[in-house]
């Protein structure tokens, strides 16, 4: 986490002083995005997973997912008037110097090392690549990284390509600044409801509830006149899906597999989302230039979520079997 935040305010910084595509390419793309990975949930929650009693672990990783949703509410407003009043240089800088800040508070996630005694369980002793075998060869696991290909592909969507497609319906930009923020607000409350059922509800019917919402949601809003109105009510409702599938999912993870490598195998099915991601933005630039309409992503989008719902039914919610240790 120290070397991302590193990264990532070194990143701010070349994007400040930035003055040809390539080192506007190197910063904010390379290196803010190698920095977003050192800092992203699958090493602030599995830490929290490791930290904590599994009767408090639900609660934990909602809370910290909605931390994130938080940082996102109360920052744009003041990137905005950073920039209103000093311009995007000096933002940028003030940006860059604030991620510093990372450093000392990732402290208090160092977890110590898993002990090697005779005492310690299949799953202490077990490798990486062992792990990683065991992970793909589970038919549950495989389920949920697929799944979770889709959050990443309608989120990423939704953040780069809503503000424009508001516009291009003839909703004012103040609206769509207006429904990121309601997203960012109503996630912290969907984060924390959902950190808090899956202590009482089987996680994979709450995965299933918020792709099955997402698309519900989805098809309502194209479905019917876009208004500021309706904007704000879809940024809301998406809100409350935003990323709460994060809690379950690395819950899910934890459960089938301990905590030992949890970072890792949490991390190759963030790796899912994120290919989404890059996929909802890709697509979504190439069908309305192409098209001239984003019609047929929002619709891709609704058939990712109504899979996804389906997906996620199968799910097994149990510790995988290791019969002998892994070695």
């Amino acid at each position: 986490m120290c070397v991302g935040a590193l990264l990532y305010a070194g990143g701010l910084l070349l994007m400040r002083y930035s003055s040809t595509p390539l080192s506007l390419d190197i910063g904010a793309g390379v290196m803010v995005g190698f920095g977003l990975a050192g800092c992203s949930f699958n090493l602030v929650l599995s830490a929290f997973s490791k930290l904590l009693p599994a009767e408090k672990r639900g609660l934990a990783l909602g809370a910290g997912t909605a931390a994130g949703s938080f940082g996102q509410f109360l920052f744009a407003p003041i990137g905005v008037a950073l920039i209103d009043n000093f311009g995007w240089q000096q933002a940028l800088s003030v940006f860059g110097f604030l991620m510093l800040l990372i450093i000392p508070l990732s402290l208090a996630l160092s977890t110590p090392p898993v002990a090697n005694t005779a005492n310690a369980t299949p799953a202490d002793e077990q490798t990486f690549t062992r792990a990683l075998a065991e992970a793909f060869g589970h038919r549950s696991y495989v389920l949920l990284v697929l799944g979770f290909f889709t959050c990443g592909f309608q989120l990423a969507f939704i953040t780069v390509h809503l503000p424009a497609f508001l516009v291009d319906r003839g909703v004012s930009t103040q609206t769509g600044g207006w429904v990121i923020a309601a997203i960012g607000l109503f996630n912290i409350i969907g984060s924390l409801s959902v950190g808090y059922l899956q202590n009482y509800l089987p996680k994979r019917y709450i995965l299933s509830a918020i792709y099955f919402t997402r698309a519900l949601a989805t098809l309502a809003f194209i479905s019917f006149p876009i208004t500021p109105f309706s904007a704000i009510a879809f940024g809301a409702i998406s809100g409350l899906t935003w990323l709460s599938t994060v809690p379950p999912t690395s819950a899910l993870v934890a459960l089938m597999f301990g905590t030992r490598w949890l970072a890792t195998l949490y991390g190759f099915a963030f790796v899912s989302h994120q290919v989404g991601g890059f996929l909802g933005v890709w697509l979504g630039g190439i069908v309305f230039e192409r098209f001239g309409s984003y019609t047929p992503i929002w619709w891709l989008s609704i058939l990712f979520g109504v899979l996804s719902a389906l997906i996620n039914l199968p799910i097994v919610e149990k510790p995988v079997a290791r019969l002998v240790p892994a070695i």
